[in-house]
């Protein structure tokens, strides 16, 4: 029942949805991403349904989309993605909270075989809106001067075991129409950008966390398939034609079970040193 008179509530269910995993599916993927891993010709890159939960917006967004932002995404991996296998996924409303001037809805969404109900992939999608839409002609919310002014707060990373092996990624137009398209939006159009308070095509966020994901699956194969978690927070806006890189640096191993818990921190910076994405994952070794 909603009890507040607003369709983003904590508890409501946002939509479900039905998949075939394909070999075409997981090969566009990998084209989009630059992600040529062998290992997917048996099973899926795990973030192959990164953008599930922005199918269903009008369950869950807030009615002002003027300025809104993706500002944290937390993954959890449970089990391998099988090419042939049939998944479902269910989103929910988990949380909601206000900070900084900005109200968060956040979405979590499930991905499970469809055959059995293993849970496969979770997903917990932070998403900030500006209370209310600015003025016309206030200017843009974020634009790269303001943008260059956040910078991360000193020191991270702490971690001071190996290193893992970056990952260079180039964003141009094309990766983000396949990575966010067909559709025109503020992250395939110039136009629909500037609608929206930015001065150009913002680089989705939840493709940080794929390139993050690709960083941990390449250092640690299937520890990284099975038992994966990743939080990162997304701290700079990527703005298309800029160039990243994904690095990350083993900060301790603990024990868990028979095996041991690899944690790692994580970050993504321009190539002028700008961060755009800070945070934590960890692997099973």
């Amino acid at each position: 029942m909603n009890l507040k008179g607003e369709p983003a509530f904590v508890g409501r269910h946002c939509g479900s949805n039905t998949y075939r995993v394909t070999p075409e599916l997981v090969r566009f993927y990998a084209d989009a991403l630059d992600d040529p891993s062998p290992r997917y010709s048996e099973i899926a890159p795990s973030l192959l349904f990164h953008s599930e939960c922005y199918k269903v917006l009008g369950e869950w967004y807030l009615a002002n989309l003027f300025g809104n932002l993706h500002a944290r995404q937390d993954w959890e991996l449970f089990q391998p993605i099988l090419i042939g296998a049939s998944v479902r996924t269910r989103s929910t409303i988990v949380e909601r909270y206000a900070k900084r001037g900005r109200d968060y809805v956040v979405n979590e969404t499930d991905l499970v075989d469809a055959a059995d109900g293993r849970l496969l992939v979770r997903g917990r999608t932070h998403q900030s809106f500006l209370p209310k839409r600015a003025p016309d002609g206030a200017g843009f919310v974020v634009d790269e001067r303001t943008a260059r002014q956040k910078q991360t707060p000193a020191p991270f990373p702490t971690a001071t075991g190996a290193e893992l092996t970056p990952l260079k990624k180039v964003v141009d137009a094309r990766r983000c129409w396949m990575f966010s398209g067909p559709g025109r939006n503020y992250h395939t159009d110039v136009e629909e950008a500037r609608k929206l308070g930015f001065p150009n095509i913002v680089v989705q966020g939840m493709m940080s966390t794929c390139f993050a994901s690709q960083l941990m699956h390449d250092a640690f194969g299937a520890g990284w398939t099975s038992g994966g978690k990743m939080s990162l927070k997304l701290t700079n806006v990527l703005w298309v034609d800029e160039n990243v890189t994904a690095r990350g640096r083993v900060l301790e191993e603990v024990p868990e079970g028979t095996c041991k818990r690899i944690h790692c921190q994580l970050w993504i910076e321009k190539d002028d040193g700008t961060r755009i994405a800070v945070g934590d994952a960890s692997a099973v070794g």
